[in-house]
């Protein structure tokens, strides 16, 4: 039988605005795409630590663009500062987002501006109750590569109310541009570096595992992307400063996440969709809650294509190809991926992750959370009910 490869459409209209002295660009864009009175969004540490809210907030001031500003983000972004931030914008008058930061600041950021022009309560959006029509638009300064949020269509919001954690994608929410300078990368901890990456590899490792083996362009930008991340890591990890690999790894996040290494083929998001419900209820760094689920995920489905699996090991973990046995080639690009996953400083299942056994009663939980009460299914590869779930659950907890 002939496969066929999938229709796409690709759809990037971000700016992307790249190197040294890019900032100094962002009063001049905020005015190109329309804004006049700007939210100014934030974490509060490394932003106000490292000068770059005073920066930005002053060369918008220089520029003549009025702001507001909003901090206090933590990761996993949670919904009442996203509230806070309607109301604000709504009293004040506000016209453009402009987040400073990583992908929650970007995410609360797309929240934002989701309901500015809401009747309704924006969760709507994350539970699928409602679509949006029109927004705020949005823009940002990244600091922190790792979500991808800074080019992609997605938004990852923490509800506290049940510490449920959900995601929503909608093309409206593409920043309409973004300012990038790997200099603000420097002075990220290892820890974050090493998650950051995790979670930018995952974006295209969620795209590259699947049924589709037809789309050659797309899966050798998909490798090659993986690749070059998995070297330039080992290089800042050992120097902080190095800025020609800090910028392989700033612009990776955002080619692994905006759709190019996904154009053609199905894409399956099930490690993503587990991981929520370790951070959600956790509140654990979601790169490392992706590597300490993925492997457990990998073994469970690597079956329903093990082709898949082996030029995973072979062109992206340079495992030998054991011609005669394709399923222990598989299982040692697995390996492979667990000990650069530790090398890195990553967890490999749950108890590394959170530093105690999980209890089966904690394991039913994110079941129930993750398969919406038992009524939704996950995952493309292999589609996952919430039996699958569970099992998974259970290998990962170490």
């Amino acid at each position: 039988m002939i496969s066929k490869m999938k229709d796409f459409n690709y759809y990037a209209p971000t700016e992307v605005v790249f190197g040294e002295q890019s900032e100094e660009q962002v009063a001049q864009l905020v005015k190109k795409y329309g804004g006049t009175k700007v939210l100014v969004h934030y974490g509060g540490q490394s932003a106000v630590k490292s000068g770059l809210l005073d920066k930005i907030c002053g060369l918008l001031q220089e520029g003549g663009i009025a702001f507001v500003k909003l901090g206090g983000v933590v990761p996993n972004p949670r919904l009442s500062l996203a509230q806070k931030g309607i109301d604000i914008c709504r009293k004040e008058g506000i016209d453009f987002i402009l987040a400073i930061g990583g992908g929650s600041v970007i995410d609360s950021g797309k929240c934002i501006a989701y309901g500015v022009l809401y009747e309704g309560d924006v969760w709507d959006f994350y539970l699928g109750k409602a679509t949006p029509t029109q927004m705020l638009p949005i823009a940002c300064v990244l600091t922190i590569p790792a979500a991808g949020s800074e080019m992609s269509e997605s938004s990852v919001i923490t509800n506290e109310d049940g510490d449920v954690k959900l995601g929503y994608s909608n093309n409206l929410s593409r920043p309409k541009f973004a300012i990038m300078n790997p200099r603000r990368t420097f002075t990220l901890p290892p820890y974050q570096t090493a998650a950051g990456v995790t979670d930018m590899m995952m974006h295209t490792m969620e795209r590259y595992f699947t049924m589709d083996d037809d789309m050659d362009l797309t899966t050798d930008l998909a490798e090659a992307s993986l690749r070059s991340i998995k070297n330039a890591v080992f290089a800042v990890l050992k120097d902080p400063e190095d800025y020609r690999y800090r910028a392989q790894i700033m612009w990776g996040g955002s080619v692994m996440h905006n759709d190019l290494t996904g154009c053609g083929v199905a894409s399956d998001w099930a490690t993503h969709q587990l991981e929520h419900e370790l951070s959600g209820m956790f509140d654990v760094t979601h790169g490392a809650g992706l590597a300490a689920i993925w492997p457990s995920w990998a073994r469970y489905v690597m079956h329903q294509n093990l082709s898949r699996f082996v030029r995973f090991a072979v062109n992206v973990m340079d495992v030998p190809n054991d011609f005669t046995d394709p399923e222990a080639t598989a299982e040692k690009g697995i390996e492979a991926m667990e000990r650069f996953y530790h090398a890195i400083g990553m967890p490999i299942n749950i108890k590394e992750l959170i530093g105690r056994d999980i209890t089966d009663a904690e394991i039913k939980e994110m079941t129930r959370k993750c398969s919406r009460d038992y009524t939704s299914t996950c995952g493309a590869l292999r589609v996952l009910n919430a039996d699958d779930m569970e099992a998974i659950y259970k290998i990962a907890r170490g």
